[in-house]
């Protein structure tokens, strides 16, 4: 499959050290704004570099367009992409509402092509063990479910980009753009959020339209209850940390480690899995430098994508399970700025 990336910043380095891995994946065309990233671009990872949206969707046998733009871009890309025939790979957020998050499905769906949101961390493999416990019951009737992503950024990360920390090209802050990871893995284990109580502010930044500290209380539709904790005015920056609890067992993730793995009736298995996970992550997480991530979980989402495409089949993260984040997110912003509980709308 021959593929096309939109948008050459940080987050297209490790689209293409992921699809570099995969046999058969093929970067074909480049597109950015400013022409000369384009082309430093293409010279590093293959392909022909362009300015112009039209002209890389005609490029001759495109079959795939990864969006890396700004996340209040990735609608207009998306729509042209879709009535053009390619498949859409679109980086976290989908988008920065279910509004256009919706615009964009709708558009894959009468278009008939393949869309996927991008959320790595689901590949992980102490997240798949937790989700496997889920699945199995071993959990018992599920109790609490948390995500903790207390992260640091300095003010230059706002600065530079000239984007971030902005309502429209942003779309929020430290939930939306940095927990957003998290909060998708809560929702996939835990199920459906029914309602929320939030707080938002700016504590450690100065310039910025958003938050970059929120914290919400959750009520899940299963009647478990939670809570997200989200900042990059934490310093010096933690893993990511999600909790699942309920009456028959605990797990504590944290980036691609279990921390804490316990049920009340243990297999052979389980003894196993503490010890594969003990230590997983290879990287800081992101919890302080956005380039300290890996590209594994990016592979392993194309890999799944592309199965999908060639089964024709649907992908483990299709546009309505990545809109699921961004409709929570969207009511903890609303819950904070009303300063009520607020319903979560079912994606």
């Amino acid at each position: 499959m021959n593929f096309g990336i939109v948008g050459t910043g940080l987050i297209a380095e490790f689209h293409a050290k992921a699809l570099a891995e995969i046999p058969g994946a093929t970067i074909v065309a480049c597109l950015d704004k400013f022409p000369e990233r384009a082309a430093q671009y293409a010279q590093k990872n293959g392909g022909a570099a362009y300015d112009d949206l039209g002209k890389f969707l005609a490029h001759p046998g495109l079959d795939i367009v990864n969006i890396c733009t700004p996340s209040g871009l990735h609608m207009d890309v998306a729509l042209q992409a879709a009535a053009a025939g390619k498949h859409l790979i679109i980086e976290k957020p989908l988008e920065t509402s279910t509004a256009r998050c919706e615009k964009i499905i709708e558009a894959a769906d009468r278009a008939g092509v393949t869309l996927s949101g991008i959320f790595p961390s689901r590949f992980f493999g102490a997240a798949q063990s937790v989700r496997r416990a889920v699945d199995t019951g071993r959990f018992g009737k599920l109790s609490m479910g948390s995500a903790y992503v207390k992260w640091w950024r300095e003010q230059s990360y706002y600065v530079k980009g000239g984007w971030k920390g902005t309502k429209a090209l942003d779309g929020g802050g430290a939930l939306i753009n940095q927990s957003i990871h998290a909060v998708d893995l809560l929702l996939w284990f835990m199920g459906e959020a029914s309602e929320v109580v939030a707080y938002t502010d700016i504590i450690g930044h100065e310039g910025i339209e958003v938050e970059d500290n929120a914290v919400a209380a959750i009520s899940f539709k299963n009647g478990a209850l939670g809570v997200i904790q989200g900042s990059t005015s934490v310093w010096p920056g933690f893993l990511k940390r999600i909790e699942v609890s309920g009456l028959e067992g605990s797990a504590i993730l944290e980036e691609e480690n279990l921390a804490f793995w316990k049920f009340r009736r243990e297999t052979a298995e389980d003894d196993e899995i503490r010890k594969a996970f003990a230590g997983a992550t290879s990287s800081g997480g992101g919890a302080s430098d956005p380039a300290a991530i890996g590209h594994h979980g990016h592979r392993l989402q194309f890999e799944n994508v592309l199965n999908a495409i060639s089964t024709g089949g649907k992908p483990l993260i299709d546009g309505r399970e990545a809109m699921k984040a961004v409709s929570l997110i969207e009511a903890i912003y609303e819950s904070a700025e009303r300063k009520r509980p607020v319903a979560v709308r079912r994606s």
